[in-house]
């Protein structure tokens, strides 16, 4: 079993599907967390901050400013940041590229990327002065090959792979792991709403993701850094 026990961890989208999971998976496995999220009060209706868990709300990752106060509030709080686990992401899908508008290319590479970038920058001084830690980012299958109707979500999630093989070659001398998954369809609500004729079997569920997630954070996974790793089910 995963073990998780003395570790703090940072979970962007905490109150999304995946973050959810991804919470779950950690605490069970002895995480203390810092949930972190956009949306002011969606935490709170399902979850309680305590002794062992810090609820950050009204978090916008797309300013470095939110970030550098997310960090602060969990430094003092806690004293150190182990992991950040970055779900954040967005979706849009079946329009062409000569269809789409340009702000939807701007929402998925502020959504799916900058983010990242942002959240990544944010704990990075803290892993340094602590001597290792952590990162998992949310890449999807889109990631690596084109799709039509895709563009814009494909692109934006290619370049977040990117960027975590990139900032991995950057911080391993240091202690620091930077891996990605790379999800197929997860099964939610949201996604049965809008494929509802579509064979669910194929999907990934969201705590079998958030298990994944939970190891690449663990010690277990040590010498795992750099790594693309597909999350697809029976996809």
């Amino acid at each position: 079993m995963t073990d998780l026990s003395n570790t703090v961890m940072v979970i962007t989208g905490a109150a999304g599907t995946l973050g959810a999971a991804v919470a779950e998976a950690c605490e069970a496995a002895g995480a203390t967390t810092a949930l972190v999220d956009r949306a002011p009060d969606r935490l709170r209706q399902t979850r309680d901050a305590g002794a062992t868990r810090l609820l950050l709300e009204g978090v916008d990752l797309t300013s470095e400013g939110a970030a550098r106060d997310m960090v602060t509030a969990v430094m003092d709080r806690f004293d150190r940041i182990d992991a950040l686990v970055h779900t954040v992401g967005g979706f849009h899908g079946g329009d062409t590229v000569q269809e789409d508008d340009l702000s939807t290319w701007d929402a998925m590479m502020s959504l799916n990327l900058r983010t990242a970038v942002i959240a990544c920058r944010a704990v990075l001084p803290t892993m340094r002065d602590q001597g290792g830690g952590a990162i998992v980012t949310v890449s999807a299958g889109a990631a690596l090959s084109g799709r039509a109707g895709l563009a814009a979500y494909g692109a934006s999630k290619a370049a977040l792979l990117r960027l975590t093989e990139s900032l991995s070659e950057e911080v391993k001398a240091e202690g620091i792991r930077v891996n990605a998954v790379l999800p197929s369809i997860i099964d939610t609500a949201r996604n049965r709403q809008a494929m509802p004729n579509a064979d669910r079997s194929t999907w990934v569920a969201p705590d079998a993701i958030a298990a994944v997630i939970a190891f690449l954070v663990s010690d277990a996974a040590r010498a795992v850094t750099g790594v693309a790793l597909p999350v697809t089910g029976r996809g």
